[in-house]
C-alpha cells in the first residue's frame, strides 16, 4: 500500500530554531525539562535518525528504521542516557490516535528535507501535534500547534530564533 503524503502547515503553527555556535545539539533532556515534560502526554514516532547511545537497552529500542515509543518510555530512555542526536524527526501524537493510522503516512525526514526551510512552516505528519528535528548536530527545530509549548522552550533558549523569520532570511 502506498503511503499518504503528510505536510500540514499554516498560520496555526509556531516554530523555533535553537542554534548556538558554542554548543552541539540535540540533547533532548534539556528540551523536555524546558517544556515541563509535556512529552509524556504523547506517543512518539522517531524517524530518519542517527544517534549513538551507549546503553544496550537504548541501542535495542533504536535498532530499526523507525521507533514508536510512548512519551513515558522516551523520557525514561533520555533520563537513563542523555545522548546526542545527530539527525532525527520526533513526531508527537495524541495517545488516542493508533499507530496503524499514523503509519499510513510517509515518514518525516530531516536529512535532505529542503521543505524545512520554506514558509509557511509545516508539520511533516498531518496528525502530529509537535515536531522536534535534530539537524546535523548543529541545531534543533521545534514546531508545535500550541504556541504555549513553543513559548516555554523559547524562554529557556533565549537565543532561539522564530522559524518563520529564520526561513525568511534565505
Amino acid at each position: 500500500m502506498e503511503k499518504l503524503r503528510g505536510y500540514e502547515g499554516g498560520d496555526c503553527l509556531k516554530g523555533i530554531v535553537i542554534q548556538n555556535e558554542n554548543k552541539y545539539f540535540t540533547f533532548l533532556k534539556e528540551v523536555f525539562l524546558s517544556i515541563d515534560n509535556i512529552q509524556k502526554k504523547y506517543n512518539w514516532l522517531i524517524t530518519n535518525y542517527e544517534c549513538y547511545p551507549q546503553l544496550k537497552k537504548n541501542l535495542k529500542v533504536l535498532s530499526n528504521d523507525y521507533c514508536w515509543i510512548t512519551g513515558e518510555d522516551l523520557t525514561a530512555m533520555i533520563e537513563s542516557e542523555n545522548f546526542q542526536w545527530i539527525w532525527g524527526v520526533f513526531s508527537a501524537f495524541p495517545q488516542n490516535i493508533s499507530k496503524d493510522i499514523i503509519m499510513q503516512y510517509e515518514f518525516p525526514e530531516a536529512d535532505g528535507n529542503e521543505r524545512l526551510w520554506k514558509n509557511p512552516i509545516i508539520l511533516q505528519h498531518p496528525l502530529a501535534e509537535i515536531e522536534i528535528i535534530a539537524w546535523d548536530s548543529t541545531m534543533t527545530i521545534f514546531i508545535s500547534r500550541e504556541d504555549s509549548i513553543t513559548n516555554m522552550l523559547q524562554k529557556k533558549f533565549n537565543y532561539s530564533v522564530d522559524l518563520v523569520e529564520y526561513n525568511s532570511s534565505f
